[in-house]
């Protein structure tokens, strides 16, 4: 008999060769049970139908996201910006390299984000980029305007980028993702008595 978490490993990891070959369409559990060289009632004892399946993927997928982006400010220089730079380049080479995988992070409504085995992925890949916004931060503390600023344009650049590709051609009128945050970033550096400055 085989051990059961290894088999509920295996199962997920069939999950995910599944999706990263076909999307979501070419998920379910008996696709699973079969890459995984199982029988197809094994994954009944190891999840609650194929939306316990898809947020065991999640988490993982988080998890690896986020590794995915530590890897990445790890690898930049010590600039401030150079880090947060990366990171939002981490978020869309994650999102390029795995579109079936982000779809199940964000968009799928089987899965529940509210699983513990997501929440400290995601909430450590939120931190990432918390950390790293926060150099651009006007007092000592977190800025969370300023981090859902990057995180959503991060996030829209890289769902545009995917809705883009079946069609075969690139972004329509998109600049180069580093000039739109630099233009984020240059905003909010002039801040609002420039602003006004150059009204008069």
């Amino acid at each position: 008999m085989r051990d059961p978490e290894p088999l509920r490993e295996a199962l997920i990891k069939a999950g995910i060769s599944l999706l990263e070959e076909g999307g979501a369409a070419a998920l379910s559990l008996r696709r699973v049970a079969a890459r995984a060289g199982v029988s197809h009632a094994a994954p009944a004892h190891h999840f609650a139908g194929l939306p316990g399946l898809w947020t065991a993927i999640a988490a993982r997928a988080f998890q690896d996201f986020a590794q995915s982006l530590q890897r990445q400010v790890d690898a930049a220089p010590p600039d401030p910006r150079a880090r947060l730079e990366a990171t939002c380049q981490g978020y869309l080479d994650f999102a390029a390299t795995h579109p079936g995988l982000f779809h199940i992070m964000f968009v799928s409504p089987e899965v529940n984000r509210a699983d513990a085995g997501i929440a400290p992925h995601s909430a450590r890949a939120y931190q990432i980029l918390r950390d790293a916004c926060l150099p651009f931060s006007s007092t000592s503390a977190p800025d969370p305007v300023l981090e859902i600023a990057v995180w959503s344009m991060a996030h829209g650049y890289a769902t545009l980028r995917l809705h883009a590709r079946p069609a075969g051609r690139p972004m329509p009128q998109a600049p180069a993702f580093a000039a739109c945050l630099a233009a984020l970033l240059d905003e909010r550096t002039r801040g609002p008595l420039a602003s006004q400055d150059e009204m008069r």
